[in-house]
C-alpha cells in the first residue's frame, strides 16, 4: 500500500512539474513576442507590428501585457485607419472593427485613461464604420461622461447630431442647447456656440421655459435648477429665477455663486429685507470680498438706513485697500440725506458740501472714477457761498460740524474755505 502511495504522489509531481515548464515556456515565448511587437512599434514597422501584437494578445490570457499592448496598438490601427492610403473598403471596415475592440479592451483594462480611449472609439465609430447616428450620440455622450474635458470639437459634433435628430426627438433640442450653453460660458471667445443657441433658441423666454420645465420634472436635480435660474437671470426675468436659487443654497448653503445670485434677484426684484440677508451671508462666506460690503450698503442706501450703509462703505474701501468706488458711494450717502430731509437752508448747503468733498476724494483716489468728479461739478451751486459763510459768522479754516434734523448719523464736519 505504501507503495501504491509513493507511486501516485509520484505521478502527480511529474504531472505538475510538467505543467509548470510548460506554463514557463509559454510565458517566455510571449515575452520574446512581446519584445518583438515593441520593437517594431518603436521603430514603426507597423504593418509587423500589428500581427504580432494580435498574436501576443491571443497568448496573453492573464492579460498581463494587454494594458501596454492597447496603447501601442492604438497608435498602429490610427496610422492605419487615418494614415495609411490605398487600403480598400472592406480592409478598414475590419480595421476599424479592431480598434473598436481594441479601445474597450483599453477602457477595461486602464481605467485611468478610459475618457481617451472612449473619445477614440467614438471617433472611429463616427466617421469609420456604417454606424446610425443613435449609437454616435451614445458613444459620444459615454465619452463626455468618462472626460468632461474631451475638447470642444466633440462637444460640437455631439451637438450636431442632437440637432439634426431634434424633430424626432425634441429631448435632443434640450440637449443640445444645455451643450452650447456649456460650451459658450466655458469659451467665451469662441462665437459658433453662441450661433448654435441662437438657431436652437427663438427668444430668452423660450429658453426659461425649457428650462422651468426640465427642473420641474426633475426637482432634486441642482444641475437643472441652475441652469433655469441661470436662463431667467440671461432673460431679466429675476423673478422666476428665485424659486431654484433658492432651493440652491438651500441644498447647497455654502456656496458662494449661488447666494451671489440669489442676492442679485432679490436686489433686482425690489426685496430689500432678502436681499440684505443674502449679501450678509455673502460677507459671512467670503469676508476679504470687497463687491459683497459694497453691494449691502447699497442694499442699505436704498431701504434708507444710510449709518448702516456708510459702515459697510467704509469695510468695502478697506478691504478693497482703498477701494475709491465705495467712497464714491459714501458721497451718494450724504447728497441723498440733504435732498431727502433738508430744505435747503445753511446746514443742508453743509451737508452738500461734504457730499462734494467725498465725491472728489473718490477722485483723487482713483482718476478714472470720473463719475465722482461729475457729481463734485453738479454740486457746486448747491455749496454754501461765501457770503454764507459771513452771514453765518465763519471765517476761513472754522470747522463747521454737521448736526440737527437728520442729519445726526454723519458725525462729521466741514472746514470753510
Amino acid at each position: 500500500m505504501k507503495w501504491l502511495i509513493m507511486t501516485a504522489l509520484l505521478a502527480v509531481a511529474t504531472s505538475g512539474g510538467a505543467t509548470f515548464v510548460k506554463a514557463q515556456q509559454q510565458l517566455d515565448s510571449l515575452k520574446i513576442y512581446f519584445s518583438l511587437f515593441s520593437e517594431d512599434h518603436k521603430n514603426e514597422l507597423y504593418e509587423d507590428a500589428l500581427k504580432t501584437g494580435w498574436k501576443v494578445m491571443r497568448m496573453d490570457t492573464a492579460n498581463e501585457f494587454t494594458k501596454w499592448v492597447v496603447n501601442k496598438m492604438d497608435d498602429i490601427l490610427w496610422y492605419h485607419l487615418n494614415d495609411k492610403e490605398d487600403i480598400d473598403e472592406a480592409t478598414a471596415l475590419a480595421l476599424a472593427d479592431s480598434a473598436v475592440m481594441i479601445y474597450d479592451l483599453g477602457i477595461e483594462y486602464d481605467a485611468v485613461n478610459k475618457g481617451y480611449y472612449q473619445i477614440r472609439k467614438a471617433r472611429v465609430i463616427d466617421y469609420n464604420l456604417n454606424a446610425d447616428d443613435e449609437r454616435k450620440i451614445a458613444e459620444y455622450e459615454t465619452a463626455i461622461e468618462y472626460d468632461p474635458e474631451v475638447g470642444a470639437f466633440w462637444y460640437k459634433r455631439l451637438g450636431d447630431l442632437y440637432m439634426a435628430h431634434m424633430e424626432e426627438k425634441p429631448d435632443y433640442k434640450t440637449k443640445a442647447i444645455d451643450l452650447y450653453t456649456f460650451l459658450s460660458e466655458k469659451y467665451p471667445d469662441d462665437a459658433e456656440p453662441i450661433d448654435k443657441l441662437n438657431e436652437l433658441i427663438e427668444d430668452e423666454a423660450e429658453l426659461v421655459a425649457i428650462r422651468e420645465k426640465a427642473w420641474n420634472l426633475d426637482k432634486e436635480n441642482l444641475a437643472k435648477a441652475w441652469n433655469y435660474a441661470a436662463a431667467a437671470m440671461r432673460a431679466d426675468m429675476y423673478q422666476e429665477a428665485l424659486a431654484p436659487l433658492e432651493f440652491l443654497v438651500a441644498q447647497s448653503p455654502e456656496t458662494v455663486n449661488y447666494w451671489d445670485k440669489l442676492a442679485t434677484a432679490y436686489h433686482k426684484t425690489e426685496q430689500l429685507s432678502q436681499a440684505a440677508d443674502a449679501y450678509s451671508k455673502l460677507v459671512e462666506l467670503e469676508p476679504q470680498e470687497k463687491r459683497h460690503y459694497l453691494n449691502l450698503g447699497i442694499v442699505y442706501m436704498e431701504r434708507g438706513q444710510f449709518s448702516s450703509a456708510r459702515s459697510q462703505f467704509q469695510k468695502a474701501s478697506s478691504v478693497g485697500d482703498g477701494w475709491a468706488l465705495p467712497v464714491f458711494y459714501e458721497g451718494m450717502l450724504y447728497e441723498n440725506a440733504a435732498r431727502g430731509c433738508g430744505s435747503f437752508d445753511f446746514m443742508d448747503k453743509c451737508v452738500f458740501r461734504l457730499a462734494q468733498l467725498t465725491y472728489l476724494r473718490a477722485y483723487n483716489m482713483d482718476p478714472s472714477l470720473t463719475q465722482a468728479q461729475s457729481r463734485a461739478n453738479a454740486l457746486s451751486a448747491s455749496v454754501p457761498t461765501q457770503e454764507d459763510y459771513f452771514f453765518k459768522q465763519y471765517n476761513s479754516g472754522q470747522s463747521i460740524a454737521i448736526q440737527g434734523g437728520c442729519y445726526g448719523w454723519i458725525g462729521k464736519s466741514i472746514t470753510v474755505p
